[in-house]
């Protein structure tokens, strides 16, 4: 029998309502496949990459009691008055993205980007767009890609 996934889901609650919506999603998709996981929180987005490190750190340096198999990374950022959208949107991306590619994380990336409430609504629902169900389904198909390149 194979171990079900275990994962670290890591919520940007910023706007906590949004977050909550996306929590949501990525639960019902873990829960359906059975995976395990943890949940934690940070103030915002460009949070998410570095707690993200400190968990693969731990894990490297065996003080973990179990390890995460993938991440699932939810928050919003929604366009204001000033270019602080453009850094937290393009650096929490990069972040992330930077993560996976240099040490082989898998990550889901639900961080949503938009202009205005209405859009951050409509991706954030799980019974709409449900980015964090999407996000949650990102993961658990890179730790299974992961799995057969590996085997």
């Amino acid at each position: 029998m194979t171990a079900k996934p275990h994962i670290m889901v890591i919520e940007a609650r910023f706007y906590e309502d949004l977050s909550d919506a996306l929590w949501e999603g990525a639960e019902r998709a873990l829960t359906t496949v059975g995976a395990t996981y943890e949940r934690f929180t940070v103030p915002g987005a460009l949070e998410i990459p570095a707690i993200i490190r400190l968990a693969h750190l731990a894990a490297e340096a065996g003080q973990m009691k179990k390890p995460f198999d993938g991440f699932v990374a939810l928050g919003c950022v929604i366009r204001g008055e000033t270019t602080h959208y453009e850094t937290v949107c393009n650096e929490s991306a990069r972040g992330l993205m930077q993560l996976a590619t240099d040490f082989g994380l898998c990550i889901g990336n639900g961080i949503l980007t938009c202009e205005n409430d209405e859009q951050a609504w409509v991706r954030a629902r799980a019974n709409e767009l449900d980015k964090g169900g999407g996000a949650a389904l990102a993961a658990l198909s890179l730790i299974a890609a992961r799995k057969r390149l590996v085997s």
